[in-house]
C-alpha cells in the first residue's frame, strides 16, 4: 500500500495513493491515522483501506507524514559517503564503522521538515551544505516498521568539520529534512538489499552532481538501527528514522540557491526539492 498526505477540504489529510490518483481519509492526518490504528489495534493498511473515500481523484502528494520526531543515523554504509566520512583513520567517524553501536542523532521535528516541491535549506552561515539522501523508516509503537519513504538529511558539513560539537547546528535548522513522496508499506517492497537509490543535483538546467548506491551497502540492518534508537528512548509512534547515506558527497556538490535535488528509488518514487537560503 502507498500512503501519504494531500490537501483535501483545505486541510492536510491522509490518503491512499493508487498510481497518480489518491483516496483521502477525511478528518485524519497521517500521524492521527497511525495513532487511531494503534489505539484500536488495527493494522494501518486495514484501517486506511476501510476509512479511505471510495472515489479517487488526481492529487499532488504533500509531505507524507508530519513526523512527531525525526532521528538520523550516520556512517551506516560500508563506504560512508557522508560529508565527513572516514577522512582520517584515527577520526571518531572512521572508528564507528568498527563498533557495534551506530551513530544516532536527533534530527528534529515536523517544524524543520518539508515535502515534495518545497525548498530544502542552506544555512546563511554555511559554505558547504550537502544533500544526504537515504531511505527513511516510518515507525509505529515500540519501533514497529509501518513503511518506508525517501529522505534527504540536508547537512551543513562545514560546521561539523569545524567542530563535531556543532553537529546539532549542522543538522537541525529550517528546511534541513525532506521526506516523500509517499510511504510504501513493507508488504509492497521487495527485499531492500536489491534496491538502489540515486541522487541528482541540477543547476541551471544541467546535472551538477549524480551518484547512486545499492541499499545492500548498508553495513547495519534497519532492525539493528531501530533497536539502538529505542534503547532508553521510547520514540513515539509517527516518528521517522533516517538510515544514513551512501552517496559520495564532494564539495563541488555543495548546494546553492536555485539548485534542485532529486532523490530517486523507483519502488518508492522521486523526491524533488528546490534549494533556498534560510536565515
Amino acid at each position: 500500500m502507498r500512503l501519504g498526505q494531500i490537501r483535501f477540504d483545505n486541510k492536510i489529510t491522509a490518503a491512499l495513493f493508487e498510481g497518480d490518483r489518491a483516496r483521502p481519509v477525511p478528518g485524519y492526518s497521517m500521524v492521527a491515522l497511525i495513532r487511531k490504528a494503534e489505539a484500536e489495534s488495527i493494522p494501518l493498511t486495514v484501517l486506511a483501506a476501510q476509512m479511505a473515500s471510495r472515489h479517487s481523484e488526481p492529487f499532488v502528494p504533500l509531505i507524507p507524514i508530519n513526523p512527531v520526531e525525526v532521528w538520523g543515523c550516520g556512517c551506516t554504509y560500508q563506504e560512508s559517503g557522508e560529508c565527513l566520512g572516514a577522512r582520517a583513520e584515527a577520526s571518531a567517524y572512521a572508528q564507528v564503522h568498527a563498533q557495534a553501536r551506530p551513530v544516532i542523532f536527533f534530527k528534529g521535528t515536523a517544524r524543520v521538515c518539508v515535502g515534495p516541491g518545497q525548498p530544502v535549506g542552506v544555512r546563511f552561515d554555511s559554505r558547504f551544505t550537502a544533500a544526504e539522501p537515504g531511505l527513511a523508516v516510518v515507525l509505529g509503537r515500540q519501533g514497529s516498521i509501518l513503511g518506508y519513504t525517501l529522505g534527504n538529511d540536508v547537512s551543513a558539513c562545514d560546521l561539523e568539520r569545524e567542530n563535531p560539537l556543532y553537529l546539532a547546528q549542522a543538522k537541525y535548522y529550517t528546511g534541513s529534512c525532506a521526506l516523500g513522496p509517499v510511504i510504501v508499506t513493507p508488504d509492497e517492497l521487495p527485499e531492500l538489499s536489491v534496491l538502489e537509490l540515486s541522487c541528482t543535483v541540477q543547476r541551471e538546467g544541467r546535472r551538477q552532481f549524480f551518484d547512486n548506491v545499492p541499499l545492500a551497502r548498508l553495513a547495519r540492518t534497519i532492525a539493528v538501527l531501530v533497536e539502538y534508537l529505542l534503547r532508553a528512548n521510547p520514540v513515539p509512534a509517527g516518528s521517522v528514522l533516517m538510515t544514513g547515506t551512501g552517496v559520495r558527497i564532494t564539495e563541488d556538490a555543495a548546494l546553492a540557491p536555485g539548485d534542485t535535488v532529486l532523490v530517486r528509488l523507483p519502488e518508492i518514487g522521486e523526491l524533488s526539492n528546490p534549494v533556498a537560503v534560510v536565515h
